[in-house]
């Protein structure tokens, strides 16, 4: 899959203020093919597959940040997936929906 660089720009910024909002180690965030972090207070996870792990395309990174997707849609049908027992995300969501404004 070949990444746009506007939304690379996009999905990027907005995974800085992501982990500022929410700093630490204990989830992986994946945007695939754009970028990964990891986020939130916890064990601090260093190798091999994490076992916080959050996946979810662009569009829906981006819509549960304007609002527009809310996370338990995302789980349900499929766009989002979620393993680990900190990977609920949900509730980190509504505030970056709340704080983040994105660049039109």
């Amino acid at each position: 899959m070949a990444r746009d660089p506007l939304v690379l720009i996009q999905v990027k910024a907005l995974l800085d203020q992501i982990s500022a909002i929410a700093p630490g180690h204990a989830v992986e965030l994946r945007i695939p093919p754009y970028a990964a972090i990891q986020c939130c207070e916890g064990p601090k996870h260093t190798r091999g597959t994490p076992p916080n792990v959050v996946e979810m395309g662009a569009d829906e990174f981006i819509a549960l940040i304007d609002g527009s997707l809310e996370w338990s849609d995302g789980i349900n049908d499929g766009r989002i997936t979620a393993s680990g027992e900190r990977s609920d995300l949900s509730q980190l969501f509504q505030l970056a929906a709340q704080t983040i404004r994105i660049a039109e």
